[in-house]
C-alpha cells in the first residue's frame, strides 16, 4: 500500500508542472549516450511520449556525430575536426545526410511510434524549413550556420497532433546544392526561438554545468554564464552548449536546461519535479 501511496504522491508533485506547461512547445536536443544506449533510447521515448500525452508539445532535434564518424570509418573516408567542428567535404556531406536524415532520424521516429505517439521525421531541407550559409567555406566546407528558419512546416506538424523529429541538415537554397551540416545544439536553439518555445533542453553526458570543484550548478543567469566562461570554469565542449542556451534565452525562450542524458527519465525529472536534476539557465 505504501508503494501505491508514493506513486500517487509522485503524480501529485508533477501535476502543477503539467498544468503550467500544458500546450507549451518544449524543444529537446537529443544526443550523447542517451542516443547510443538501447535502454536509454527506450526511456527517452517514454519521456517524450508522456510529455505529449499530458498536453505538452515536444519537438526533438537530434545529433548523430558518432554514427557519422563510424560510417565514414567503415567506408574508409577520412574526417577532420577543427576546434571541435567537423570539416564537411562534399563526400562527408553525403554521408552526414544519409546518417542524420535517414538512419538516425528514422530510428527515433520508430522508437516514438512504438510508444503510441504519432511522429514525423524531417530535416531542414523539407519545405526549406532551415536555410544556411557556409560557416567558412575554405576552412569547414559544407558545415553551415543558420541563416533563416521558416517554422510553418513544424507548426503544422504540431497542430496535426504529431511530434516533429528534426535532423540538423539545412538547405543551401539552390538547385543541386548538397545542403549544410549544422551543429545540433545551435540548431535546437534557433528552432526553439523560431517556434516560440517555452523551454529548450540539452541532453549531455555530464550532470550539467559544473563549478571548479566539479559540483553541479543548479541555476545560472546569462550574466553568471559569461562570468564563468571568462574565469575558466566553463570550458571545452560545455561552451557551445551554454552559448546555445544563452542565444535561445535572448531570442525569447523562457528557460534553457542542460541535463544528464545518461540518467533514466532525466527529461521528466527536470520538467515535472520541483528540484530538477540539471542546470537551469534563465535571465
Amino acid at each position: 500500500m505504501k508503494a501505491k501511496i508514493d506513486t500517487v504522491k509522485t503524480l501529485l508533485d508533477a501535476l502543477p508542472y503539467i498544468k503550467k506547461f500544458h500546450k507549451d512547445i518544449v524543444v529537446v536536443k537529443y544526443g550523447g549516450s542517451a542516443q547510443t544506449s538501447h535502454e536509454l533510447k527506450v526511456k527517452f521515448a517514454e519521456d517524450i511520449a508522456l510529455l505529449h500525452t499530458v498536453g505538452m508539445k515536444p519537438v526533438v532535434v537530434h545529433g548523430g556525430g558518432k554514427s557519422i564518424t563510424n560510417l565514414l570509418s567503415d567506408l574508409n573516408i577520412g574526417t577532420e575536426f577543427i576546434d571541435g567542428q567537423r570539416v564537411t567535404t562534399k563526400e562527408v556531406m553525403r554521408i552526414a545526410e544519409m546518417v542524420l536524415s535517414g538512419e538516425v532520424n528514422k530510428d527515433i521516429v520508430s522508437l516514438l511510434n512504438s510508444q503510441g505517439v504519432k511522429t514525423v521525421g524531417i530535416s531542414g531541407k523539407d519545405a526549406e524549413f532551415i536555410r544556411a550559409v557556409p560557416k567558412d567555406k575554405k576552412k569547414f566546407g559544407y558545415t553551415g550556420v543558420i541563416d533563416t528558419i521558416d517554422p510553418s512546416i513544424v507548426l503544422n506538424i504540431i497542430d496535426d497532433g504529431f511530434i516533429p523529429v528534426i535532423a540538423p541538415i539545412a538547405s543551401g537554397g539552390k538547385i543541386g546544392h548538397p545542403g549544410f551540416n549544422i551543429n545540433a545544439d545551435l540548431a535546437a536553439s534557433k528552432i526553439a526561438v523560431a517556434l516560440n518555445a517555452r523551454k529548450v533542453l540539452f541532453l549531455t553526458d555530464t550532470p550539467g554545468v559544473l563549478d571548479k570543484e566539479k559540483n553541479l550548478i543548479h541555476t545560472l543567469t546569462i550574466e553568471k554564464v559569461e562570468e564563468l566562461k571568462h574565469n575558466g570554469t566553463i570550458v571545452g565542449g560545455m561552451v557551445p552548449k551554454v552559448d546555445a542556451c544563452v542565444e535561445a534565452l535572448r531570442g525569447g525562450v523562457k528557460k534553457a536546461h542542460i541535463i544528464d542524458g545518461r540518467l533514466e527519465h532525466s527529461l521528466l525529472l527536470e520538467i515535472l519535479t520541483s528540484s530538477g536534476i540539471g542546470t537551469c539557465i534563465n535571465f
